[in-house]
């Protein structure tokens, strides 16, 4: 049963919040309590503003109204898998955004009647490592990537799975992501497209100086590393492609898998293959 209902806007989006502006007087008819996320508050209500690190510990629900942008910036914060996402597309591609405008009240009353499944989806934790000290921490929905800035030389990377080395990658970078984000910028790198449920950890090159250097596919239990083996500093570790932090020469990045999921809610109305045939557009001429 819902009780408090929390709501996350894509920043600086006037249609956005007049959607935010309805839906809070649609749940306040239905006696569901309203969340506010902190951007959006002072335009709305400014008495129902919520952090969102304190809107993972006390919503049932987190409706975003934006694109996957606003629902990979919101996934950072909540709870894991306690608390189900409801993404709503208001433009873009949106493959994490599944519900359109039209179909935002129908899924809801679903949600109230109990009759929506959810999905489990894997998460990242990133850990960067310097001089044997760990100086950031972050946990990931898409994808940690590693790459050069636009001046910078060919970049290094030391690859190792549990503690066996790999290969060295020489190009422009490296992605590693969940099947979440195996449609993100890995399949603009010519990744292969991972079903979201599976668990598992995705490597992808950038630009590979050696071209058998392929995507490689390895089980989430794995730890995954990379030592920055270049003696220039323009390297960045970008997460999300959101956040991030410069990394300097011989910095370790280790990455496994997270402690919790992410919770989506699945669209009653479409599968996951159809909505790759419609964003991809698979079976046009």
């Amino acid at each position: 049963m819902l009780k408090r209902v929390g709501i996350v806007v894509k920043p600086n989006k006037p249609e956005a919040i007049s959607v935010a502006r309805e839906l809070m007087g649609w749940l306040e008819r239905k006696n569901v309590g309203v969340a506010l996320d902190p951007s959006v508050a002072p335009s709305l209500n400014p008495a129902l503003s919520c952090s969102r690190e304190e809107m993972g510990l006390s919503v049932d629900l987190v409706v975003v109204l934006g694109g996957d942008g606003t629902l990979l910036s919101a996934a950072r914060y909540l709870n894991g898998d306690k608390v189900p996402i409801l993404g709503v597309n208001l433009g873009g591609l949106g493959f994490l955004t599944e519900i359109t405008l039209e179909e935002l009240y129908p899924v809801l009353d679903r949600v109230l009647d109990g009759k929506v499944k959810t999905e489990r989806r894997m998460r990242l934790k990133v850990v960067v490592i310097r001089q044997g000290e760990k100086v950031g921490e972050y946990t990931i929905l898409n994808d940690a990537v590693i790459s050069k800035t636009v001046l910078a030389r060919i970049i290094h990377l030391r690859h190792s799975v549990d503690g066996v080395y790999v290969t060295t990658y020489r190009g422009d970078g490296i992605i590693i992501c969940t099947p979440t984000g195996s449609t993100a910028y890995s399949l603009a790198a010519g990744g292969p497209i991972v079903y979201p449920s599976l668990d598992s950890v995705l490597i992808t090159p950038i630009c590979p100086h050696t071209l058998t250097n392929r995507p490689l596919l390895i089980p989430d239990r794995a730890t995954v590393e990379f030592i920055l083996e270049t003696e220039e500093s323009d390297v960045r570790l970008t997460l999300d492609g959101q956040v991030g932090c410069d990394l300097l020469p011989f910095d370790r990045i280790s990455i496994t898998k997270a402690q919790n999921h992410v919770l989506f809610i699945k669209s009653p109305y479409r599968d996951y293959f159809e909505i790759l045939r419609t964003k991809l557009k698979w079976g046009g001429r």
